[in-house]
């Protein structure tokens, strides 16, 4: 997993007087799932577009399998890409079948793949119905299966989950870990932090066409050093002792209520808090509580010295 499959190297958009990507530089692993997280209008879609060859960058170099997207051979190299856009047309008056075969003939897809595809994407008895017919959430559905045809190696899938309800959301990650055991490598665009945290293995940090820092969630939270909760449920209100307890980690804030407490510490005294805390008598539970993916973006973002500290870090 450690052979880079896509590289883009300090990479540059403008759309007039609007910087829309700047000096964008990344390494996207074979058979990884690699997220760009950011504010819609960061710059992620435009990214999107350049590495699949649908725009060209004003300065920079973007490699797919080791071919630029702009040069005679990535015309192959792309026969091997799926693309879900953020906002999926089709034709109305066609059905989920025929808009499949349609797509499947301009791609050069199997024919006998389409079905299939279209079960496991859930649409199977919706296969003959008018799209005009279909909801949100199943023109999403029907979106992901047409990036699905003929079997692509690499896939890019802009807001994938937008329109699907919460069962929607789990079978789609739980089909991408199956194509990533498959070896297919996947880049997601998303502005749902809360709900891709635990889904990918790596993530970049965009704002305002800057890519901030690239890394798995683990690895920017050692990065950020952002402080963790502890939180204590007590079997008896015994304040005196957890204070007593916290009296060698004065960097630690205490937060008592009601039978329990929240202790919030620098990450670096986990394990010796945890040890104190283990001594003392009468505590019910212990929950660690780690800073989530929201946490850190808003960290990298609202802090104008770790963003200038962080953009070279980027591979």
């Amino acid at each position: 997993m450690n052979e880079p499959l896509i590289e883009v190297h300090r990479v540059t958009k403008r759309y007039g007087e609007v910087l829309a990507v700047e000096e964008a530089s990344l390494s996207i692993r074979k058979g990884e799932i690699f997220s760009l997280i950011g504010h819609n209008g960061a710059g992620k879609s435009t990214l999107f577009k350049m590495m699949l060859g649908l725009l060209q960058p004003d300065s920079g170099e973007i490699r797919i399998q080791g071919e630029a997207i702009t040069g005679e051979r990535f015309r192959q190299v792309r026969r091997g890409i799926g693309y879900l856009p953020e906002n999926v047309v089709f034709y109305d008056h066609l059905s989920g079948r025929e808009t499949m075969r349609f797509l499947g003939a301009l791609k050069g897809a199997d024919p006998g793949t389409i079905m299939p595809l279209l079960k496991k994407v859930g649409l199977e008895e919706a296969a003959s119905r008018p799209v005009r017919g279909y909801s949100k959430g199943m023109r999403q559905r029907l979106g992901f299966a047409q990036a699905l045809l003929g079997e692509p190696r690499i896939l890019f899938l802009d807001e994938p989950t937008t329109g699907l309800d919460p069962a929607g959301i789990r079978e789609f990650y739980l089909f991408l870990k199956e194509l990533r055991e498959q070896g297919v490598t996947m880049v997601l665009s998303s502005h749902n932090l809360a709900q891709i945290q635990e889904q990918v293995d790596r993530i970049a940090l965009m704002k305002t066409g800057k890519i901030l820092t690239a890394g798995s969630v683990h690895e920017l939270r050692e990065q950020l050093n952002l402080p963790i909760l502890i939180q204590v449920s007590l079997e008896k209100p015994d304040m005196e002792s957890l204070r007593d307890a916290l009296a060698r980690f004065p960097e630690c804030g205490l937060t008592p209520d009601h039978g329990s407490a929240t202790i919030r510490c620098d990450r670096r005294q986990k394990m010796p808090l945890l040890t104190a805390l283990s001594e003392l008598q009468g505590i019910r539970d212990i929950t660690i509580q780690e800073p989530s993916l929201e946490d850190l973006f808003l960290g990298y973002v609202e802090s104008p010295e770790i963003s200038g500290k962080r953009e070279a870090k980027v591979v």
